[in-house]
């Protein structure tokens, strides 16, 4: 399957109901080509490294094109990105979007929504997702990415709440193609969410599942994580597209990454909470070596120890 993604070349104007997408000298400086996975399914990848880098490209989206509309995926980390992938979208197909999953709240998945939500498209998001809005962290979080992603992230950037939160699982249709999105609980964030596209055999596990870079737990449930992994290595897929990475066909190969490193994450961070071993001693002594060289390692891997040892002392109180 990986040698068989092909990507898209541009071939219609889009002159059809949607907004005209901004110029293109309003896009960011960054390569955004659409890769074909299936019959139905597109997806762009985002650069590995921090939440900044490449102007805020560093996470993947999806988009399906139906036959009647198109279902999205995740939104980007910025209204320019957006804009862009609304452009691509624009060059494969005239059918407008519909509905916008958004996998989770996150900074980088979610702050071109508001470009979607302006052309008239449905937001849906997971429960958890309440969480987040109703903390300081939304603000707080806008406020640093209007500085640390000027002029991509600026004033005019809002965070836009869901039109509709799926707290279980819903299973519909557009043109010829069924379609499962199913909340999977706090793993990641605060609330997840997968989309399984059935007739293709797709599944878009947002982050759930990082390729080719240290994952981001921040306030992560790392136990429930990986019993999520677990089960999404069983499922019999085509392809699966990650919330980070390169897409690939195998279930089982592209989680090893996240649930290597949530795993060893817990046991080493598990034994220095059993041991009363104060942090900072049991970061330094620590052998981080299978994980070092993979990008985001220096930016997040500190922090993640750091969560995950916090959340195993709570986890011991139980």
């Amino acid at each position: 399957m990986r040698g068989s993604f092909v990507p898209t070349v541009a071939v219609l104007a889009w002159l059809g109901a949607q907004a005209a997408p901004s110029p293109a000298a309003e896009f960011p400086p960054v390569g955004m080509e659409p890769v074909r996975v299936s019959e139905h399914v597109y997806y762009v990848m985002g650069a590995p490294g921090a939440a900044t880098d490449n102007a805020g490209f560093v996470s993947n989206s999806a988009f399906v094109v139906t036959g009647d509309a198109v279902v999205v995926f995740d939104t980007l980390g910025t209204p320019a990105l957006a804009r862009m992938l609304l452009a691509r979208i624009g060059e494969i197909t005239d059918q407008p979007v519909r509905r916008v999953y958004v996998s989770h709240y996150h900074a980088d998945h979610m702050y071109g929504t508001q470009v979607f939500e302006d052309i008239g498209a449905e937001i849906i998001a997971p429960h958890g997702a309440v969480r987040y809005l109703e903390s300081p962290a939304a603000a707080e979080r806008l406020a640093e990415r209007r500085k640390s992603l000027a002029p991509w992230v600026d004033d005019d950037t809002r965070v836009v709440e869901p039109h509709r939160l799926l707290s279980d699982e819903e299973r519909f249709a557009l043109g010829d193609v069924a379609f499962r999105a199913v909340n999977v609980g706090s793993a990641h964030s605060d609330g997840d969410l997968i989309l399984l596209v059935q007739t293709d055999r797709v599944l878009l596990s947002g982050d759930i599942i990082f390729e080719g870079r240290i994952p981001y737990l921040g306030s992560a449930n790392s136990r429930q994580w990986l019993e999520i992994l677990d089960e999404l290595a069983g499922y019999d897929v085509a392809a699966v597209i990650p919330g980070h990475g390169r897409a690939a066909e195998d279930p089982a190969e592209l989680v090893t990454l996240t649930r290597d490193y949530l795993a060893y994450m817990r046991e080493v961070m598990g034994k220095a909470v059993e041991n009363w071993t104060p942090f900072d001693e049991a970061y330094e002594a620590t052998d981080w070596s299978d994980f070092i060289e993979y990008p985001a390692f220096f930016e997040a891997n500190r922090a993640n120890a750091y969560g995950v040892y916090l959340s195993l002392e709570r986890e011991s109180l139980d």
